[in-house]
């Protein structure tokens, strides 16, 4: 397919703005035409506002219409697959394989969220019927269920061009709940942008929905991202990336006239504590699994594990040097972007600095990367904070410890991230049963004797954890729960039935999970 180049705005393809950038190929850092113009000011304010016009009508759409446009989505990014997947690989550098994974999972989250809007068990239905006789005061009619906030803003991800994306989860669970989306396409992949854009404009216009209900906007820089937060039709934000980008959206909603939540992934180091148990067991294939979980996809994947507890205690010399072999034996790693591949350089330097020890594989050049294994003790990570920072890219510290008292301190401290991985025998977890009391707080996933990367789409994932790893630890990015964000309860009193949505009328029309009076039932009034 030809790419324009241009940016939508409900519906219609524009390129009013002053600038032009292209996209690059990460293995070469080869231009890729054509040149995309980034969206103006003007831009912005006519998508937000053709949002907010679209917000009532869409709201208010029943569930069938919602089911059909995602399910549409979904199908036209499937066809536009042979256009879709040499884009992305080109623009990120990452493998045909990969990318044809990642848009099978695009398409199933899209999915996903079409059957659990078909359900409506989502919406949190509840009635409590009036209780007119009760002393000494009557109970009126009380009637409540979730509705959506309005236009949200979401940014496009640098490490999944495809499923946190123009097309991704927080666009899939966003749309689902009745909320229009204005994405702001990531400059890093474009032309990959664009496709999958055209694939929602598509399913929009067949659907004979309001055009408002989705953009999406071009630019290389920060200028349109600032503008677009602070629109006063945008009324949630949606973003994972870095921990500085993501603060600082924190901040712009914040300070607004009226603040508006936002939803950002940032940070994480994902820590895995190996217990004797595992040691004792099999060190080597131990190693092996976590060398290949802490370089899988160039160690870019929000769950690679950054962070490693090590006891001192029998297999431990085996295991680290397995671990240290396989490091130093990596090839090259091809980064998303050279910008991304000088940040883990200038990342491995201000480490070098420190007293650590370090096992690494031959250097390359931007935007390739190399493996690097760091070590230090339980002292040294408890002194140096930089080794409490995410350093995203092919590389892992190991702590080793000998004292489970201090080790227990050092886990206390830690900030909130999104995973914590046990490996060890069922012994060894009720040992550290108070370990797993303190990652429990820290953290929104645990895992025993597996790795972090790879993120199932289901309903009970959990993708999010306390802050810096995301900005609100209720909520997660991932999962059918993603649907939580972008909705708010709504209670009715004493409203007549023609005047209540469909979830809460008498005879229940939509046939959905309810809870009245204190019971869940699908059964009318």
């Amino acid at each position: 397919m030809e790419l324009l180049g241009r940016s939508f705005v409900a519906g219609v393809r524009i390129s009013r703005g002053a600038t032009v950038f292209f996209g690059k190929a990460a293995a070469t850092g080869e231009r890729l035409d054509p040149g995309f113009t980034s969206s103006s000011m003007e831009d912005v304010d006519d998508a937000a506002k053709a949002a907010a016009a679209a917000a009532t009508v869409f709201a208010k759409t029943s569930p069938k219409v919602r089911v059909e446009l995602l399910r549409a989505i979904a199908a036209h990014l499937e066809k536009l697959a042979p256009d879709l997947v040499p884009r992305a690989m080109a623009e990120s550098g990452l493998p045909q394989a990969r990318l044809e994974g990642e848009l099978a999972r695009t398409c199933g989250q899209l999915r996903l969220f079409a059957s659990v809007v078909e359900d409506g068990s989502w919406q949190n239905a509840r009635i409590d019927r009036a209780l007119p006789g009760r002393k000494p005061l009557p109970r009126p009619d009380l009637r409540s269920v979730l509705m959506p906030l309005g236009p949200v803003a979401v940014f496009g991800a640098s490490n999944f061009p495809l499923a946190f994306s123009v097309a991704g989860g927080d666009t899939a669970s966003a749309l689902a709940a009745g909320n229009p989306v204005v994405v702001k396409a990531h400059p890093a992949h474009p032309g990959t942008s664009e496709i999958a854009a055209l694939a929602i404009a598509q399913a929009v216009s067949e659907s004979a929905l309001p055009a408002g209900i989705f953009s999406m906007l071009f630019d290389d820089g920060i200028a349109v991202g600032q503008q677009l937060v602070q629109h006063p039709a945008i009324e949630a934000v949606a973003f994972t990336g870095s921990h500085r980008a993501g603060r600082a959206l924190m901040d712009l909603c914040a300070s607004r006239p009226r603040p508006i939540p936002c939803f950002t992934e940032m940070s994480s180091l994902n820590p895995v504590f190996i217990l004797p148990g595992a040691l004792a067991s099999d060190p080597l294939g131990r190693a092996k699994g976590l060398h290949g979980s802490f370089t899988l996809g160039a160690g870019q994947f929000c769950t690679k594990p950054g962070l490693v507890f090590l006891p001192e205690s029998g297999g431990a010399a085996a295991f680290r040097e397995e671990l240290r072999t396989l490091t130093s034996a990596s090839a090259p790693f091809t980064m998303l972007t050279s910008g991304i591949a000088d940040a883990y350089h200038r990342g491995l330097e201000d480490r070098g600095k420190l007293d650590l020890q370090t096992a690494a594989a031959a250097p390359a050049t931007s935007p390739q990367s190399h493996a690097v294994l760091l070590e230090s003790t339980l002292e040294g990570f408890q002194r140096d904070s930089v080794l409490h920072e995410e350093l995203f890219g092919p590389t892992t510290l190991l702590v080793s410890w000998d004292s489970r008292e201090r080790m227990l301190q050092a886990a206390e401290a830690m900030e909130g991230h999104l995973t914590a991985t046990l490996l060890g025998d069922e012994a060894d977890l009720l040992a550290n049963a108070d370990l797993i009391s303190i990652l429990e707080r820290k953290v929104g996933r645990l895992l025993v004797n597996g790795f972090p990367t790879g993120v199932e789409v289901s309903h009970a994932m959990v993708h999010g954890g306390p802050y810096p790893a995301t900005s609100d630890s209720r909520f997660t990015s991932v999962g059918s729960q993603a649907i939580l964000r972008f909705v708010r309860p709504v209670c009715y009193q004493n409203f007549p039935q023609a005047a209540l949505p469909d979830s809460l009328r008498d005879e229940n029309p939509l046939g959905i999970m309810r809870l009245v009076d204190g019971e869940l039932t699908r059964e009318a009034l």
